[in-house]
């Protein structure tokens, strides 16, 4: 029997671990882990285009804390968009979590899975039929797109959305959608993963295999705008949480309207006096200023501070409140790859197994640990600011 990984468990420690399944692990070479066994037993819903009854790695049972016990450190790596556009970045951190046990949130964008040439199927609020600021993807990089997928549920991760066309700016920004907007947004994000063999004609694709309809719990909204308007839509759906908030702090996370924010936060940024945004968008922001392909010299350099600022970000949860991280990012070769470069290796230091007590989850999992603890733990818990040290007897 394999050995229970220590980031596969949310719950409270070596106590804990005997009793718990393990969870985020699966395929690939190189990781020393067999792939999830599949079944025969798949049954197909609607078109084809999704099943149900594939296994996957059992989620562990979340743990509750005790008054007083010290918190895991949990850190969600998440990703906008989730297309497998030919650069392999998607299947590249897929084995980076193999590697480490880790499970992470693909915020899959609907229309990643409609061809070009059924544009017209989209109807997107305040915009023209078919329109989207991010394009469409060619029938290829939709297969691959379709394939990563299917391959990251079955190795534990957790599939959200990130809606479909990202327009971020003018009348038809979604920074001005009313509930009912995102509403029509939601149904035709879900229809476009859900029909996508309808929609493809794509025959040699195997389904994705999970409804949909239950796996959507939470989303990130494009250019983290929008969210006011959103939260009501995703009560009513269900939804379980939402990361869509921008600018927020390194403190335990509080509800908006019934729904679990999840905010990307400011994190130190080495050599400056103000803080970045957890996302590796805004941190080429501040040093290219937006140019996705500034001169090379500047390259190593820049890959450092950003793993140094995702590092000095973990570093001082971990050291003080214990407040869950979130880093949010693109599968994006920008400026040379070096954000990619840098995630990898802030993963690889997180992981490091002198910290038996980190767990890199998915935000399902994170949402599933918080909804088994006391409210009054948790309070305590949000009573920590940032960079405040722990303690059993104050909070």
């Amino acid at each position: 029997m394999r050995e229970v990984s220590r980031r596969g468990i949310l719950g409270l420690g070596v106590g804990a671990a005997a009793s718990l399944a393990v969870a985020g692990c699966s395929s690939g070479s190189g990781s020393g882990t067999p792939k999830p066994a599949r079944t025969t037993q798949a049954k197909p819903i609607g078109d084809g285009s999704t099943s149900q009854g594939e296994k996957r790695p059992e989620a562990p049972k979340p743990e509750r804390l005790e008054p007083g016990q010290k918190p895991p450190q949990f850190v969600v790596f998440s990703w906008d968009g989730a297309g497998e556009v030919g650069n392999g970045l998607f299947p590249r951190f897929r084995k980076l979590a193999r590697d480490h046990d880790a499970s992470m949130t693909f915020f899959l964008s609907g229309i990643y899975c409609l061809p070009e040439s059924k544009k017209s199927l989209y109807r997107p609020p305040n915009n023209p039929v078919g329109a989207s600021d991010i394009g469409y993807l060619t029938d290829e990089h939709i297969k691959e797109t379709l394939r990563n997928v299917r391959e990251a549920w079955l190795e534990g991760h957790e599939i959200g959305t990130h809606f479909n066309g990202h327009f971020c700016s003018g009348s038809g920004s979604v920074e001005n959608w009313t509930p009912a907007q995102w509403k029509s947004e939601i149904d035709q994000a879900v229809s476009f993963v859900t029909e996508w063999r309808t929609n493809t004609r794509f025959t040699d694709v195997e389904p994705l295999p999970f409804d949909y309809h239950k796996e959507l719990i939470g989303g990130r909204t494009p250019c983290l705008k929008g969210q006011t308007n959103l939260l009501p839509t995703a009560r009513e759906l269900g939804w379980r949480y939402d990361a869509s908030s921008p600018g927020g702090l390194q403190v335990w996370p509080s509800k908006k309207q019934g729904v679990w924010d999840f905010p990307l936060q400011q994190i130190p940024f080495p050599g400056h006096s103000f803080e970045v945004l957890s996302m590796d968008y805004n941190i080429l922001a501040n040093q290219s200023q937006n140019s996705t392909k500034a001169p090379p010299a500047n390259y190593p350099g820049w890959r450092k501070q950003a793993t140094d600022a995702y590092i000095a970000g973990f570093n001082r949860a971990y050291e003080t409140n214990r407040a869950p991280f979130f880093i949010g990012n693109h599968f994006e070769q920008w400026n040379g790859g070096i954000y990619m470069d840098a995630v990898e290796e802030a993963l690889k230091h997180m992981a490091d197994e002198k910290r038996k007590d980190v767990r890199l989850v998915s935000f399902k999992q994170l949402t599933d640990w918080l909804d088994a603890q006391d409210p009054a733990v948790l309070a305590e818990l949000r009573g920590f600011g940032v960079g405040q040290a722990w303690s059993a007897n104050n909070g």
